[in-house]
């Protein structure tokens, strides 16, 4: 099996094809295609008839389905449950950070102590999509003491959590939104998730919850948010993905006393190159050996 890692190269990416067993050769040569560094308008240059197979980068893959890259006859996986740790770490930070009035603090000018402070330990997390990062995210929590309510799209019970609903059990939704005090937004972009989080969504949190969303930004309402922070609904919202994004300079929530909010950054390239050529060398090794490969996209779910 010839690969081909592009359209732009990365040697970290070269390398796990090669210790996977593959060999590498040019675009136009290979049955299988490592993607890396450009946007699905680009997938045309290195598309030809021989091409079975696409690893995408990315766990989200909106933006390709968006495109129409997504064509029959291929394979496309994408990176779905690769950097699920690193960006459930950053869904612990940002809880914590808004749970003890860390933003307030480091943007402080004078000695004060903010109040409303609060703990993790002990509270209950509501994760929707409590899939690869929403699993990570649980284990990080265990020593919290935490009582975890999830929502995933099958409805099969999640490990550690005390109930699990589907993603259409609008009752069940309803029912983590208003018992949590952290809710965890951690669903891929698609048609049925779109603002997901919306003015009625947060009226039924509680008071003083706060909002976490490492999932993408249109999933969460964002006029509707900054509505319910204006007005003291919620306790905060912590966002590393937003609606626009990236925000506009001078928008409200970056110095809203309510908001947290780091710039797309619970996956850094840093992170994220190495957990990406640990994937590529697993299915690229997978492939060769015949086996199911990870992160299957399902064209219909959109994931």
């Amino acid at each position: 099996m010839k690969v081909h890692v592009g359209p732009v190269a990365q040697p970290e990416l070269e390398a796990a094809v090669v210790a996977a067993g593959a060999e590498l050769g040019p675009a136009a040569d290979a049955t299988a295609l490592i993607w890396f560094g450009g946007e699905p308008a680009r997938f045309a240059e290195l598309d030809h008839a021989a091409l079975e197979w696409v690893q995408l980068p990315s766990a989200g893959v909106e933006h390709w389905a968006a495109a129409g890259a997504l064509r029959d006859g291929v394979t496309f996986t994408s990176a779905a449950g690769a950097f699920a740790r690193t960006v459930a770490e950053h869904a612990l930070g940002l809880m914590l950070a808004g749970a003890r009035r860390i933003h307030l603090m480091a943007r402080a000018s004078e000695w004060s102590r903010p109040e409303g402070m609060r703990g993790v330990a002990g509270a209950t997390v509501g994760i929707i999509g409590a899939g690869g990062i929403g699993g990570s995210l649980i284990e990080l929590l265990r020593p919290f003491g935490v009582r975890v309510l999830a929502v995933n799209r099958s409805g099969k019970p999640v490990d550690g959590a005390a109930a699990t609903w589907r993603s259409d059990d609008v009752e069940g939704v309803r029912e983590l939104l208003a018992e949590s005090d952290f809710v965890v937004v951690a669903a891929p972009a698609t048609a049925a998730t779109a603002r997901l989080i919306d003015a009625a969504a947060l009226a039924r949190m509680k008071p003083g919850a706060w909002l976490v969303n490492v999932a993408r930004g249109p999933l969460v309402d964002t006029e509707a948010l900054v509505a319910a922070l204006d007005a003291g609904r919620i306790g905060g919202a912590a966002l590393d993905v937003t609606d626009p994004e990236p925000l506009p300079d001078g928008h409200p929530l970056f110095q809203h006393p309510r908001a947290i909010i780091s710039p797309h950054t619970a996956n850094p390239k840093s992170l994220m190159i190495p957990a990406l050529a640990r994937r590529v060398e697993e299915n690229v090794r997978r492939r060769l050996a015949g086996e199911p490969l990870l992160g299957v996209v399902d064209r219909t779910a959109g994931y």
